[in-house]
């Protein structure tokens, strides 16, 4: 006997622990494809949600250089709005999904208002003489702040926009810098923080802290890994065009300083001719890669498109001495893609087929569907081979095994799959030819 379970709860009841909550709810952020915003926006649901921690009312700062500034606030601004928001967060059947955009709805609404209050919330991290809120971040501590009108150490301002004489500070942490401060209060219930509410809510502020620092550290590996790409292309561009200009500019100069018979200028001419046309096709495939897009994916009918891409003049021409075997499952399935994009991306990978397959060799071309969802497309070709080093670049900018290659036809394949929502394999040893498979998904079938 199995037994099958959600992996995730829809809704809580009033026993359910704090803890199990907590942790459920942020887990879902692991489930979305959030922004930092969002995940931050997570951690305040789960500590103002009543099933979660419980607090009332969140305040979030963030750093920005040496600075602390109040960015974000969740939570009803008197009793009022506060037994609205709870009555309607406590409906039959609602659900985490639906409790985080009530939260996001509800501060759009209310940031707009706020935004002017919130800005004179800055504080310098540097600053001797530092005062709460910003105290708790500076001194890398949870300060709970008990009989707030009489603390001399609490910004007059900030006590004057909280209205609230107990509150707790969550200075956010990670690999010991700060990365900003929520602030949580109960000021609706009056309800005292407790020990647990801070063990609680500290775990939140480790998450909150952990979010900023690695949506930071991805930043500048993006950054990074786009500075590290302008490079290579660079490199590759000036690599690419240096020869042909040189090329274009001696003969050039010998046209212009040496008299010549009419012999020798023609081939001049000639070779000037080719290297300009050599220069067109690096810049037709570098602009041409670089403006991919598609913009609606349609369910295509491939039989079709792939008996015509064995009639197409190049692909007759290259394939001359040798042998393309293509078999299609009967009746295939649509699948979704682009019909120009698709055809573009299965002749660069016949054409790769084709070049390394030697005078006598064979071409496999199948299709066929695998599972209800998908259908694959596989092209097999009689080739040399890939050892483990060049399978891991394959698909990296401007790597080809090419003469004449610019290596940017297997990136644009594999640019086209992603698009069109599926993936790309390779199954390649030395000495026994290379298969690449594309799967593409497969429209579903509606009823009548």
């Amino acid at each position: 006997m199995i037994e099958s379970y959600r992996l995730q709860p829809i809704n809580f009841t009033p026993d359910t622990p704090k803890e199990f909550v907590l942790l459920s709810i942020i887990a879902q952020s692991f489930f979305q494809p959030f922004s930092l915003e969002d995940n931050l926006l997570v951690i305040l649901t789960a500590l103002t949600s009543g099933a979660g921690v419980g607090f009332n009312r969140a305040m979030l700062f963030l750093r920005e250089g040496e600075r602390l500034k109040a960015t974000m606030w969740l939570g009803p601004r008197s009793p009022e709005e506060a037994q609205a928001i709870w009555t309607m967060l406590s409906s039959p059947g609602l659900g985490y999904a639906e409790v985080v955009e009530h939260n996001r709805e509800l501060i759009s609404r209310t940031q707009e208002k706020l935004k002017l209050q919130l800005k004179i919330f800055n504080y310098n991290l540097e600053d001797e003489k530092s005062i709460l809120p910003a105290l708790a971040a500076q001194r890398k501590e949870i300060i709970l702040v008990k009989d707030a009108f009489s603390e001399p150490l609490l910004d007059r301002r900030f006590l004057d926009f909280l209205q609230v004489d107990s509150f707790l500070c969550l200075p956010l942490l990670a690999h010991n810098e700060i990365m900003g401060e929520i602030v949580v209060d109960n000021a609706i219930t009056r309800a005292p923080i407790s020990l647990k509410d801070i063990e609680l809510a500290s775990l939140c502020a480790l998450l909150a802290g952990n979010y900023i620092y690695t949506t930071n550290l991805y930043k500048k590996v993006v950054e990074m890994e786009k500075m590290a790409a302008l490079g290579e292309m660079a490199a590759f561009i000036s690599h690419q065009l240096r020869n042909p200009i040189v090329a274009i500019g001696g003969f050039t100069q010998q046209l212009l300083t040496n008299p010549c018979n009419p012999e020798r200028c023609h081939r001049n001419l000639g070779i000037i001719q080719e290297e300009i046309k050599h220069l067109e096709a690096i810049i037709y495939q570098l602009s041409h890669f670089l403006k991919i897009k598609i913009k609606e994916l349609i369910p295509i009918e491939i039989g079709p498109i792939l008996k015509k891409i064995l009639e197409r003049p190049d692909i007759k021409n290259k394939s001359e001495g040798k042998t393309i075997s293509l078999r299609i499952m009967d009746n295939p399935p649509p699948i979704l893609c682009d019909p120009v994009y698709f055809e573009e991306a299965i002749v660069n990978l016949l054409d790769n087929a084709l070049d390394v397959t030697p005078a006598g060799g064979r071409v496999y071309v199948r299709a066929y569907s695998i599972r209800k969802n998908w259908l694959m497309i596989l092209i097999k070709d009689s080739g040399p081979g890939l050892d483990d080093k060049a399978k891991e670049k394959l698909f990296s900018p401007f790597y080809t095994t090419k003469e004449n290659g610019i290596g940017l036809g297997l990136l644009f394949v594999k640019r086209v799959m992603e698009m069109c929502s599926g993936k790309i394999e390779v199954q390649s040893k030395p000495g026994h030819g290379t298969i690449f498979k594309l799967y593409f998904k497969i429209p579903e079938r509606r009823g009548i």
